[in-house]
């Protein structure tokens, strides 16, 4: 009995001392686990922990928070999607003012995107290398904002400010002559010139400026200067100091050669006239203007015979209205230019020749036959 509890208490104690040692092995591999986990971490850092399979676990990155600042290659939103034909509103307004600065719109603004409007912009773009369409698609817009500035809220609502004047009552001197005879020119300002800003000159200066639109203020400043400058040719010395030319006196010398002889309509380039001759003596003498190159419609050069005639003709591509109208290279007329009479130089026409002397070019037309020459040419 004794020897089988000596038996058994042997047995226990094999069995304590095995729990033991299997407890601290435990313990030992567990911390030894521990440290090689944390070692990993060290290595792998932000890149992500190991896994059992030795791969790379993923690791959840903060997110960065969207910047405020603009990019420096952020191009300019237009107005809308498209502008084109028929819109209306603000948005056409800042079109119509930012092709006024690049000369291509007069300064006041409509709002409306009417032909007008459409040819200005297809002018512009043809001007740029871009597709003539009228239209204004996201580059021609991008492109016409890079060269203009925002227009003002005055601006775009034609609240009009005059500027400081140039050219006021009591000024005197040769830029006075120069102003009267443009005045003079488009029948603002009658009687001699003087070359004093006297009562009469304010009085030209005040209709010039409320026929346009601008502040009346019988003063010049440089909205009424570019304006008047954009409708008239640079006046002669002989315009500006009351020497009245004699058109008898002309001689076949001063004409083209091809203008000496027979009825001829002789239109000189050049000094942008047109001169009625009939054997060689000048009986009439009209300032006119010519086909745009911009557009790629210029009056053609050359030697024409008048081949019909048309007192009330209406374009039937553009619509507008070509009185007195008289033929002489395919649709390429010598006719009166409402446009023309109101702008002046500021615009062109579509290869016809503009007169903007209504009056005269009554005169003229019921002296023109058909088969008279027509001579273009410059001097």
């Amino acid at each position: 009995m004794r020897a089988l509890r000596i038996i058994l208490l042997t047995a226990l104690t094999l069995v304590l001392m095995s729990a033991t040692a299997y407890g601290a092995g435990m313990a030992v591999r567990h911390l030894n686990n521990d440290d090689t986990t944390s070692s990993a971490k060290s290595q792998t850092g932000r890149e992500g922990a190991s896994t059992d399979d030795g791969s790379e676990a993923p690791v959840d990155e903060p997110s960065e928070e969207p910047s405020e600042e603009p990019s420096e290659t952020e191009t300019p939103e237009p107005p809308a999607d498209v502008l084109s034909p028929g819109d209306k509103g603000e948005q056409v307004r800042e079109l119509q003012h930012r092709l006024f600065q690049m000369q291509w719109l007069p300064e006041k603004t409509t709002g409306v995107y009417d032909k007008t409007t459409k040819d200005a912009v297809a002018g512009w773009q043809a001007k740029r290398g871009l597709k003539a369409t009228g239209v204004v698609d996201q580059k021609t817009w991008n492109k016409l904002v890079k060269m203009t500035k925002p227009p003002t809220h005055d601006q775009l609502f034609n609240i009009l400010k005059p500027g400081p004047a140039i050219l006021a009552s009591g000024a005197t001197g040769d830029d006075v002559r120069d102003l009267q005879a443009r005045l003079k020119a488009i029948q603002w300002y009658a009687g001699l010139v003087t070359g004093t800003y006297d009562a009469n000159t304010v009085s030209a200066v005040k209709g010039f400026q409320e026929k346009r639109e601008i502040p009346v203020t019988g003063e010049v400043d440089q909205r009424t200067m570019d304006r008047l400058h954009a409708m008239t040719s640079t006046p002669t010395h002989d315009a500006k100091h009351n020497v009245a030319p004699d058109p008898g006196t002309a001689t076949s010398a001063a004409l083209d050669p091809r203008c000496a002889t027979g009825r001829v309509m002789c239109i000189d380039k050049t000094s942008k006239t047109l001169r009625w001759v009939v054997d060689g003596k000048v009986l009439k003498t009209l300032e006119v203007r010519f086909g745009s190159t911009l557009n790629d419609t210029p009056t053609r050069e050359g030697a024409f015979n008048v081949g019909w005639k048309d007192i009330d003709h209406v374009s039937n591509e553009f619509g507008s209205a070509m009185p007195f109208s008289m033929f002489f290279s395919g649709g390429q007329a010598v006719h009166y230019s409402s446009d023309f009479a109101a702008n002046g130089y500021g615009g062109a026409s579509h290869g016809c020749v503009n007169v903007r002397d209504y009056n005269g070019l009554a005169w003229l037309y019921d002296q023109v036959n058909v088969g008279d020459k027509v001579i273009v040419y410059w001097s």
